[in-house]
This record gives C-alpha cells, structure tokens and sequence, in this order.
C-alpha cells in the first residue's frame, strides 16, 4: 500500500510538472482573430494574453464601432485561446493522473 501511494505521489508530481510545460508551451501558441471585414486584427497567446492589435484606419473615425468592434473580436480570440487551453491541459492532467478509485475528476 505504501508503494502505491509513493507510486502515486510520484505521478502526480510528474503531472504538475507537464501541466507548468504545457503552460509554458502555451504562451508560444498564438491565436488570430479578425473581424468579418478584416478591419480589426488581435493575436493572443493560448494563455490568454494580447500580443497585437491592428486597427485600420476607418475604424479610428468612428469611437463607438472601433469599441464594438474591439469587444466583439477580443471576446471571440479569448473564447478560442481558452478552449485551445482547456483541450491542452486536459490531455495532460487526465494522462499523469493516477487510477484512484471514485476520484473521476478528470474524466
């Protein structure tokens, strides 16, 4: 018993060291996202965080659409760049996990 528990603990250090991996690995994963006209441009690391923004000029001219516009795109690159993430680390968790009987949080 006490092997299997040393067994396990050994696993699930492994698993949190691919979960900080994959983490990393993530930031370098980039996501573009444009609106239907291509006037508005953001990349996003699977992490979540901003790398760009293109703003074209027509947009500049007009506060309230250039708002909507960075909403509505933004929103959608997040919405991708999370499910991307989601999917990552979900593969590597549910791999490393041990078989623990009734503990089917990853499944």
């Amino acid at each position: 018993m006490f092997g299997d528990l040393m067994g396990m603990m050994g696993k699930l250090k492994e698993t949190q060291a691919k979960i900080e991996e994959t983490k990393k690995r993530l930031d370098f994963v980039l996501i573009d996202e444009q609106s239907r006209d291509g006037l508005l441009k953001v990349t996003l690391t699977a992490n979540r965080t901003i790398k760009s923004i293109e703003i074209n000029q027509e947009l500049l001219e007009d506060k309230e659409q250039l708002e909507d516009y960075l909403i509505l795109t933004l929103n959608n690159a997040i919405t991708r760049a999370s499910e991307i993430n989601e999917v990552e680390l979900a593969a590597v968790t549910k791999d490393g996990m041990p078989d623990i009987p009734g503990l089917d949080l990853f499944k």
